[in-house]
């Protein structure tokens, strides 16, 4: 056990030697906190009295935080708007020590806005500003002329896919072969409608009911449950590996000849909100620095069992994930 712990413990210490590039979606959440102590007149609606309220990164700019919370330098490859949600992002980035440098400003879009409104520590409502049209040709094609560069000076590369506009079949397929081309790990947080498309990857992170709709159905198989699915995401993808996260019940490792369940370390759940965002990033950095599937996967399990019993988008630090290895 101690030789375990040891191995894991040189890894986290590895992190800080690391450099992640994370491509994707970039977003704004808003939380507005306050407390309710009446209805309002106009409608049978709890009124919020506004304490409190924060912009942070979200989509995959939380990804980029929970990289640089543990540790690791970290750039990203995004699109956000030229207005004030834009702002704060790069802000909050530049004050974290985050490079910006692949962050394109379009003046055709808005930065995608989520707010939440949160009394007592229940979310009452959320509202979202999202853009009705596509990336703009010219800034799409700049992304993809910077990202074999981007790709040669990371250590590995992580696709965090919202759906929102900037992962493209055209994008999807130079950054997979940089990637090969470099010799660098690419993992996949997953949307379903480019499910398919994530070809050759170094692993993709679904959770069950991304990993059914990805594949196209319905409810598991009646004999062979998750291990069919997984085995059926390593064929149809051809990638190295699949980790299928489910909540209480833990993850599934599925490798070309191996299957391993890892039971979930969590021990109080407050929020599961950036879950899978912690999930990848450790992953990711785990096989940067050399670690096995399993190894990565393991301290993966273990980061979200620590960011569950956070309240909203969370991160981890390698000092709370060393001492969540007493948990193993």
């Amino acid at each position: 056990m101690t030789k375990k712990l040891n191995l894991y413990k040189k890894l986290i210490h590895q992190f800080s030697q690391m450099k992640i590039l994370v491509i994707g979606d970039l977003m704004v959440d808003r939380f507005i906190r306050g407390k309710v102590s009446r209805i309002s007149p106009e409608a049978p609606v709890p009124v919020v009295l506004v304490k409190d309220e924060v912009n942070l990164p979200g989509g995959s700019g939380n990804v980029v935080m929970n990289i640089a919370s543990l540790g690791a330098r970290v750039s990203c490859a995004g699109v956000i708007g030229e207005d004030l949600p834009g702002d704060h992002l790069l802000e909050h980035f530049q004050q974290a020590g985050i490079e910006t440098d692949g962050i394109w400003r379009d003046p055709t879009l808005s930065t995608i806005l989520k707010s939440r409104v949160i009394a007592e520590h229940q979310q009452v409502v959320r509202f979202d500003h999202e853009n009705q049209k596509s990336l703009s040709h010219p800034v799409h094609t700049e992304i993809k002329n910077a990202l074999p560069e981007m790709i040669r000076q990371t250590d590995a590369v992580i696709l965090s896919d919202y759906g929102k506009g900037l992962i493209t079949q055209p994008l999807l397929t130079l950054a997979i072969g940089a990637a090969k081309k470099f010799k660098k790990p690419i993992c996949v947080d997953p949307k379903l409608e480019h499910f398919l498309l994530y070809q050759n990857v170094t692993c993709i992170t679904p959770n069950l009911s991304e990993a059914l709709g990805g594949m196209h159905r319905l409810k598991l198989d009646p004999q062979d449950g998750v291990k069919k699915l997984g085995q059926d995401i390593l064929k149809a993808l051809r990638c190295k590996s699949a980790l299928i996260t489910q909540g209480e019940g833990g993850m599934t490792l599925f490798e070309k000849n191996r299957i391993t369940h890892i039971p979930t370390k969590a021990r109080e759940v407050f929020d599961v909100t950036g879950a899978g965002d912690t999930v990848i990033s450790v992953l990711t950095l785990s096989l940067a620095c050399g670690a096995s599937f399993f190894e990565a996967a393991t301290l993966a399990n273990l980061a979200a069992g620590i960011v569950v019993g956070k309240l909203g988008t969370a991160t981890v630090s390698p000092l709370e994930l060393k001492e969540a290895l007493k948990y193993l």
